[in-house]
């Protein structure tokens, strides 16, 4: 059984939805009909939850920054997946990186919002993410990591807990690592 409060984190993209890769980088999709929740997530989430872990999304969205998508766009596409999937809560950073806030990933500030929302303890928490961002916010909040690793041409994390190749994989570790 896992430690009281406990929860999972996870990025959005790549993690629980697909996410088109163009040049070796991901890219979300545009409005909820492009949304496709990723093979296995549903049961790994049924599966988290029904262990007691608090399911949290916390993702970077600069698009709405950069003014190329919609706030009520981003919205539309977590209800969306709210409709499909047992999330907690939802926490979203509109910025890019010039505005300097603490809530952009690499920062911790999304999932230290979380957890003083829902009273969460970090310590017992994991944070799933497919990019560097992911693993160093839940790093610097306190959490174990787990990179899901799809091979991007990207900067890669040179820190985490676990490396796997999906959220199910993710999943079936957290439930026999609590």
């Amino acid at each position: 059984m896992r430690a009281s409060n406990a929860a999972v984190f996870l990025d959005r993209d790549g993690v629980i939805n697909h996410a088109p890769v163009r040049s070796g980088k991901p890219y979300p999709p545009r409005s909820p009909d492009e949304v496709l929740i990723l093979p296995g997530v549903a049961t790994a989430l049924a599966d988290l939850r029904a262990a007691g872990y608090r399911l949290v999304v916390v993702t970077n969205q600069p698009d709405v920054a950069r003014g190329t998508l919609s706030r009520s766009a981003v919205d539309a596409i977590h209800a969306q997946i709210g409709q499909q999937l047992p999330i907690d809560l939802f926490c979203t950073c509109f910025h890019d990186d010039a505005d300097a806030c603490d809530c952009r990933k690499p920062k911790p500030g999304l999932l230290l919002d979380a957890a003083r929302t829902l009273d969460i303890h970090l310590a017992a928490s994991y944070m799933v993410g497919d990019r560097w961002r992911d693993t160093e916010a839940g790093l610097a909040a306190g959490c174990r990591t787990v990179f899901i690793d799809h091979g991007y041409h990207e900067r890669q994390p040179e820190h985490y807990d676990l490396r796997v190749r999906s959220l199910a994989e993710a999943a079936r570790h957290i439930l026999d690592h609590p």
